[in-house]
């Protein structure tokens, strides 16, 4: 999304908050307006209430003898009553004034008027001659209102209700007043909802913008490498997609993945976080040396893409490169190493050579293997030279499929008893049985598993499976353990320790029928964490192999604090057992090493009689190779085995 478009969204997002702000301040400033309206309309009729019970008190009832008005007036009465309204008429108090019998009849009236008068069978009328009193603003718009009452008379003298009062009196004084208070809080409400409104808009505007700024920090992160601050491949392949879409209209450009060489070595010797740093060099020194409107993204371990729009020459797309290629190459100095980055680029055109992400990916890999191998390190894909190869982010995406597929089976290679020649264990080998390429080997997709979180569901898988061939085997009557290689990103945290105890108490297998093979390697990384999961999966039972043993970095410090129970010495020295007295030296060294520790010592790549013959001879205990069983399904070893179980003596052991 674009910064135009997270702005007009945001703005919209806005008009929205104010809009909905504005309605419920409206609507509440609406109905506080009528409040105060009714408000100011009760008062009036509050205060002419009060002027009625002054007019009662202090004219009318002096003037009245007490009798009821039903008996008619005395002409003291009358005299006194025309008096006391003259004058309050007069004054303006008072517009008009009726006394009236229980039964509504006229007794006076201040204009003689009969007419008009309020029905007897009014309910205001009622609730006067009942004793109560009886108050309205009467008179619409346009009209001059008046405030009528109508209330009981009480005669001074008696204290008896004697008639009915009905009295007019002018309202227009009375709502000035009232209208000029009713507009004073009115005026003081509209500040109110005014700087609420005010507020609220404050809080939305601020909510907006940290919701633009949240969402662009999380889109963000979402679509860019976290350790080089490049697009990531999420980012790469929307990129590239869109440039496939203006494919159509005519435009076209280059895609290129870069490997770089030799960078395993470098997170072996010095680190992963020298290698870390290495990938953040790489990844500054590719964004300074391309053209503005190139992408360049990190696509996961030490691989890296790159988007050429209009780069459709390939002469021009290679001294581009080769440009970037020597930018690359600048010495880079690491914990106090000066090193030259070296890296193979495969490039492929769309939409020549292709017109989907996969196939420009696997275009791309393919001619970058070629880079490997070739003098220049720049390739372009050539379709009679590509190698039938897939690329990691498309195997990756195969690799998670195949494991949902069940795609992926074992195969076992016996570890051989050297002293009686019977199989105890045999190791557990992933194959992956590709429904288009065929079985493949581990180091086919390994590397890809490893370089991501597959590894994780990966060996979970082999684990599972693994225990289930177990007890499929012991239930024909073969009593084998099984072995386990796990990656060093599984030894990263201590929850694979739990997770392994929980494999095994769902499949029933005891702890010590398995037994979990790691590499050298893999104790150099994290070596603290490392050492706290073996140490930890030792202490359920579990037998611990080290694999490759001697041509890592362990150190005798590290074998002193594991707990080992084997040591598995690698294919590497052994092959070379009956030409290279180095070799032979070395075998015997690590066999007395393992001895002296109180670990079983196995050699890997036995293939001739004569090898076997010599570790036996020296004190090996056990041996696996393709001298007797290449790797197989279970049920193939099993009957392999069968009658080769024989002590493989040598005539100079002992």
């Amino acid at each position: 999304m674009t910064d135009r478009r997270r702005r007009r969204g945001s703005s919209r997002l806005l008009a929205i908050y104010a809009a909905a702000s504005l309605v419920p301040v409206s609507i509440l400033g609406a109905v506080l307006v009528q409040d105060y309206r009714a408000s100011g309309l009760e008062r009036g009729r509050d205060q002419g209430r009060a002027q009625a019970a002054v007019i009662a008190e202090m004219a009318i009832a002096p003037a009245l003898s007490g009798l009821p008005l039903s008996e008619g007036l005395s002409s003291d009465e009358y005299s006194r009553l025309r008096s006391a309204t003259d004058l309050s008429v007069f004054s303006g108090s008072v517009s008009h004034l009726r006394l009236r019998t229980f039964r509504g009849l006229v007794a006076f009236s201040d204009d003689g008027a009969e007419e008009d008068v309020v029905p007897a069978e009014d309910p205001a009328f009622q609730v006067a001659a009942a004793g109560g009193t009886d108050v309205r603003i009467i008179g619409g718009e346009g009209d001059t209102r008046t405030i009528r009452v109508l209330q009981p008379v009480i005669s001074a003298s008696t204290g008896q209700w004697t008639g009915v009062l009905e009295l007019y009196l002018p309202y227009d004084a009375i709502a000035a007043g009232v209208q000029a208070e009713t507009n004073r809080a009115i005026l003081r409400l509209g500040a109110g909802l005014g700087g609420l409104y005010a507020v609220l808009a404050l809080i939305s505007w601020w909510t907006t913008r940290s919701l633009r700024r949240h969402a662009a920090a999380h889109e963000h992160l979402a679509l860019h490498d976290p350790l080089t601050g490049l697009p990531n491949r999420e980012l790469f392949r929307r990129t590239v997609e869109r440039a496939l879409v203006s494919a159509h209209r005519g435009e076209s450009g280059a895609l290129v993945l870069i490997d770089l060489d030799h960078f395993k070595e470098v997170n072996d010797t010095l680190g992963h976080p020298a290698g870390d740093e290495l990938l953040r060099v790489v990844g500054h020194r590719l964004a300074d040396a391309l053209r503005t409107d190139d992408t360049v993204a990190r696509l996961g371990g030490d691989e890296f893409g790159l988007v050429l729009p209009g780069s459709s020459d390939p002469a021009e797309t290679v001294a581009l490169l080769t440009r970037v290629r020597e930018a690359l190459s600048q010495v880079v100095v690491l914990d106090g190493v000066a090193l030259t980055v070296q890296a193979s680029f495969g490039v492929c055109f769309y939409p020549g050579d292709a017109v989907t992400l996969e196939g420009l990916l696997r275009h791309a890999d393919a001619a970058m293997y070629q880079g490997k191998h070739g003098p220049t390190g720049v390739v372009v894909y050539e379709p009679t030279t590509a190698r039938p190869a897939a690329h990691g982010l498309v195997l990756q995406r195969e690799l998670h499929d195949a494991l949902e597929r069940d795609e992926l089976v074992l195969h076992y290679q016996p570890k051989i008893d050297l002293a009686t020649g019977r199989t105890g264990c045999v190791e557990a080998l992933v194959r992956w049985q590709h429904p288009v390429r065929g079985l493949l080997p581990p180091a086919e997709f390994l590397p890809v598993a490893e370089r991501s979180e597959l590894i994780d569901a990966l060996t979970s898988w082999v684990l599972r499976r693994a225990l289930a061939d177990y007890a499929a085997w012991t239930a024909a009557g073969h009593d084998w353990t099984v072995a386990v290689n796990v990656s060093a990103r599984n030894l990263a945290s201590l929850d694979f320790a739990d997770l392994v105890a929980q494999i095994l108490d769902e499949s029933g297998v005891r702890p010590e029928r398995l037994q979990i093979e790691v590499t050298e390697t893999a104790l150099t990384f994290d070596t603290e964490i490392a050492e706290g999961v073996v140490n930890a999966l030792a202490a359920q039972g579990i037998s611990i192999a080290i694999d490759d043993f001697g041509v890592g970095y362990t150190s005798l410090s590290q074998l002193r604090t594991l707990t080992v129970a084997e040591l598995k010495i690698d294919r590497e020295f052994v092959l070379g057992l009956t030409d290279n007295e180095h070799d032979r030296a070395i075998v015997r060294s690590v066999i007395d090493l393992g001895h002296n520790l109180g670990c079983r010592v196995t050699a890997e790549g036995v293939e001739t009689q004569q090898i076997a013959d010599w570790l036996v001879a020296a004190g090996c205990d056990l041996a696996q190779g393709y001298l007797w069983l290449r790797p197989a399904p279970w049920p193939e070893v099993a009957s392999l085995a069968t009658g080769r179980e024989e002590p493989m003596v040598s005539s100079t052991r002992g």
